[in-house]
């Protein structure tokens, strides 16, 4: 990946907006539960920053995938993972789509206000019986006249509390599950769209999380993005951007844990002298670090080809899964090397630990990024390899 002085100069402008948008309140949005995203997604649009890639006629940035793959990465320096994670749902996860194949009348009313941070979006995918098996969702969008008729429910929709729309999966057909599914844009204010309580989880305190239910809720047919039975294809196509953005943005995080390790194994004592004068921990530290590095050349690498116009369905896999083990092991890691207080809610690499560890569930398990892998591999069986 070649980045440009221009890329530089954005990625100091993000780090500048961590260091003093997000990360003085970060404890504060933890405690809460909560973000308050429209304050922040406006201060982002102001920026420019919701719409690096997206189409200038809709207030983006009309650059190529590069550019928000760095924003991903700066991103990665923000002190939780849950600020970061409600920004790329709304930059890389509920919107390519709708940019991509959304009608001029459709992206005028949900994208452009979501690119100036007016809206808050949110990607309505899982159900509680449907995760990553996508073709499994209940929830369906019956036709009536030029109207939809939406019932069902979602689960684990992260921004939906504070969510102005969602871009919502449903079964638009009765045909096979790949193609009787369309993508629709359902403003949350809608009568009988229901917001469920927060969800309490262990980590990505401050992202807030909870179920959507849908009754009987008329949206018109204008709404849907494409083509009707496309639905599971555009997703699968939104999935990529959403994979490697995920990855991207675990960069930073890992290596400012590694650092933050550092600095505290340097200056705490046992047996005589600091634990980080023990071999075995700063090769240890060493080792994770380097993983970090070769995990970057991959992330780099298909966003490149993504930027080419590429099929980067195995690339991104690839790096999603790599990077949700790897996060797994420095929290793990690094977490032995603080000792007692690595088990307390009062040190950075705790909220690593636990934030970090939804990178191997969200978004596609471990196991159905494996799946896919070997699919593509052709060594499952009636698998041919592409």
């Amino acid at each position: 990946m070649l980045f440009t002085p221009d890329h530089d100069e954005m990625r100091r402008t993000i780090r500048k907006f961590v260091d003093s948008e997000i990360n003085p309140h970060v404890d504060e949005w933890e405690a809460a539960g909560i973000f308050p995203a429209h304050e922040l997604f406006k201060k982002l649009g102001n920026l420019g920053l919701l719409g690096l890639n997206k189409p200038v006629e809709y207030g983006g940035q009309g650059l190529d995938y590069s550019w928000a793959l760095a924003m991903a990465e700066e991103l990665g320096a923000t002190h939780c993972g849950g600020v970061p994670m409600g920004i790329g749902v709304q930059t890389d996860m509920a919107t390519p789509a709708l940019a991509r194949y959304g009608s001029d009348a459709l992206k005028r009313e949900f994208l452009a206000p979501s690119i100036s941070g007016d809206y808050v979006a949110c990607i309505g995918v899982s159900e509680p019986g449907a995760g990553s098996d996508v073709a499994s969702i209940k929830t369906n969008a019956r036709s009536d006249g030029d109207d939809y008729v939406i019932n069902g429910g979602k689960m684990w929709i992260t921004n939906s509390t504070q969510a102005d729309w969602v871009c919502l999966l449903a079964n638009t057909g009765d045909g096979p599950a790949h193609r009787n599914k369309s993508l629709i844009c359902v403003p949350m204010d809608a009568k009988g769209v229901e917001r469920g309580k927060r969800i309490d989880k262990i980590g990505m305190r401050c992202s807030d999380t909870a179920p959507i239910h849908f009754t009987d809720v008329r949206v018109p047919k204008r709404n849907r993005i494409g083509e009707e039975g496309m639905g599971f294809t555009y997703q699968m196509i939104q999935f990529q951007e959403e994979r490697l953005w995920g990855a991207a943005a675990g960069l930073k995080s890992m290596e400012y844990i590694i650092g933050e390790t550092i600095a505290y194994t340097r200056q705490r004592k046992a047996f005589g002298k600091s634990i980080l004068d023990n071999q075995v921990v700063h090769f240890r530290l060493a080792e994770m670090q380097t993983e970090i590095e070769a995990l970057r050349a991959l992330i780099y690498r298909a966003g490149e080809e993504l930027v080419a116009g590429q099929d980067v369905t195995k690339l991104a896999t690839m790096a999603k899964l790599k990077c949700g083990r790897l996060q797994r092991e420095v929290g793990d890691g690094c977490m032995q090397y603080w000792g007692g207080m690595g088990y307390t809610n009062e040190t950075p690499v705790t909220r690593f630990y636990r934030d970090g560890r939804l990178t191997s569930i969200a978004g596609g398990a471990d196991e159905v990024m494996l799946g896919i892998l070997c699919k593509m591999m052709g060594t499952l069986p009636g698998s041919v390899k592409g």
